[in-house]
């Protein structure tokens, strides 16, 4: 298992927390624990540990700072914000400070979790069920395999002799329990038990009884625990299976957390790597996103989801959290390990586009928005409110995220009912002239002209001459074509420019002055054609 940093142990619980005050070794420094100051007890020597000063004050804490550098350890964690700055630099120790009414048993459990929870390198930490399978196969007499609630193998026991049969085979060969009637009715027995229960073996050639038990902590089922029997079990086997199942709560605990600490440190790097302050060398490491084929970066794409703006203030906060994990499982089926992220309100994910460079590209995007579109039906009818889905640009690489990010939130501004989903690629024009409206509003030259006056008239005398003149110029000029825009004759179109020309001194001849009076009317005057 890596060691945990101050720079990990800050992105799980930084923030409202645990506030970082100095860190004069930098965030590198090696976390191994946390302690609890104890005035009547030695110092004693802990390398990497933080000492929760309990029973100091913030401002008498100077001398603490000292003594926990003198015994090797990291950092001194007081409350209140006016801890030894000082001290803590001088000394070369972190300094991290909680609120004030922060309860030290509280500050402690979520330390020494955050510490305790440090993911391996491997990732999903289920080597150590694998040991626990073995252990527990070689205590109890039988082949042995360990399950989630959903009947996926998640370990199995590789003691040599022990009789196996069909279900275990097939069942190892897919990390997934055959299904039936008669398989479902013992899940069934074996959660509504307390403890260990003996269950017959199912139809089958060579299918043998076994010996389970369910995984469990604080009243939650965690998964089960399965023996083959052959009638050569230990006569221990129960105790044995229960005590496997008390150690393989705490396994699952530990690797649960373990994920949720991946997700957190995956979904913080893809909130930096979103508004451009991450290393993207660095983030490919961590995300697994290396170079493509080509030796190129691999190209990414990024995905935003949002929930329609009818939901009420009051349930929007937890409705987007569900958003969240409802995008970060599908994300996750697809591709496995993931960064997905909700920032102000905004779910965004991460989606790798493997083949772009290579000549497949709208292979990869059709890809990906079937994703978004099966998350966004999948969405509204768990969520029960409507959901939209925008998506970016392919980039080449982790440092052009934050574009990708830009057009995914363009193409989230011109979605609609009639379009709840879509690619950067099929709404360009839309975004174009978005863009362009920004961009003309906030420069007073640009913003400048003809078009201000017409609308002005329009409104003053109740004249149609802005519609008019934006039909005119869909049309290319031409004067039926408006007509048939407006569902007006021609001779009305006629004269309505004319007097647009005359009263209002626009001039229709010059091609420069029609295209500016165009975009700026379709853009700032916010009119579209009429088609």
């Amino acid at each position: 298992m890596d060691a945990c940093t101050l720079g990990d142990l800050l992105d799980v619980v930084g923030g409202p927390s645990v506030r970082l005050q100095t860190a004069p070794a930098g965030l590198a420094v090696p976390v191994t624990e946390a302690l609890l100051y104890d005035a009547h007890a030695p110092l004693t020597r802990a390398p990497g540990a933080l000492l929760l000063a309990v029973g100091v004050r913030a401002s008498a804490a100077g001398p603490l700072a000292r003594a926990a550098a003198e015994a090797g350890m990291s950092g001194l964690v007081v409350r209140g914000p006016d801890g030894p700055l000082a001290e803590a630099e001088s000394a070369g120790v972190a300094l991290l400070s909680v609120d004030e009414d922060a309860a030290w048993h509280h500050v402690h459990l979520l330390l020494a979790s955050a510490i305790g929870a440090r993911p391996s390198a491997a990732g999903s930490g289920l080597g150590d069920l694998f040991a626990l399978a073995d252990a527990v196969a070689a205590a109890v007499g039988g082949a042995t395999a360990i399950e989630d609630p959903r009947q996926r193998i998640l370990a199995y026991s590789t003691v040599a002799g022990q009789p196996v049969d069909e279900d275990r085979r097939t069942g190892i060969l897919g990390l997934q329990v055959p299904g039936s009637p008669a398989n479902s009715e013992q899940y069934r027995v074996l959660f509504a038990a307390e403890g260990v229960v003996r269950l017959p073996a199912l139809a089958g050639s060579d299918n043998l009884p076994r010996l389970a038990v369910a995984v469990r902590a604080g009243g939650e089922t965690l998964g089960s625990l399965w023996v083959v029997d052959d009638g050569g079990l230990a006569p221990d086997a129960e105790e044995a299976l229960a005590q496997g199942a008390s150690t393989a709560a705490l396994l699952l605990l530990r690797a649960r957390a373990a994920q949720e600490l991946a997700r957190h440190q995956n979904g913080d790097l893809l909130r930096r790597l979103l508004d451009g302050t991450a290393d993207p060398a660095g983030a490919a490491h961590r995300l697994g996103m290396g170079l493509g084929p080509d030796g190129n970066p691999a190209p990414v794409r990024v995905a935003a989801f949002v929930l329609d703006s009818s939901v009420s203030a009051a349930d929007v906060e937890q409705t987007a959290l569900r958003l969240l994990d409802l995008v970060r499982l599908q994300c996750e089926a697809r591709y496995g390990r993931h960064a997905v992220v909700l920032v102000d309100g905004v779910v965004y994910a991460l989606l790798p586009a493997p083949g772009e460079r290579g000549g497949a590209p709208r292979r990869r995007t059709n890809s990906h928005r079937g994703l978004a579109e099966d998350i966004v039906a999948r969405a509204g009818q768990a969520l029960r409110v409507p959901v939209r889905a925008g998506l970016g640009d392919v980039v080449g690489g982790l440092a052009e995220v934050r574009a990708s990010r830009d057009d995914a939130d363009l193409v989230l501004r011109v979605l609609g009912p009639e379009l709840p989903v879509a690619t950067v690629e099929e709404v360009r024009p839309r975004v174009t002239l978005l863009r362009l409206t920004e961009v003309l509003g906030e420069r007073r030259e640009l913003s400048v002209g003809g078009w201000r006056r017409v609308l002005a008239h329009d409104a003053e005398h109740g004249t149609e001459y802005a519609r008019t003149l934006v039909a005119w110029l869909d049309a290319g000029c031409d004067m039926a074509g408006a007509a048939r825009l407006l569902a007006v004759h021609a001779n009305t179109c006629r004269y309505r420019l004319r007097q647009a020309q005359h009263q209002l001194g626009i001039d229709l001849d010059d091609p420069d002055e029609r295209l500016v009076l165009w975009l700026q009317l379709r853009t700032l005057g916010g009119l579209g054609s009429r088609r």
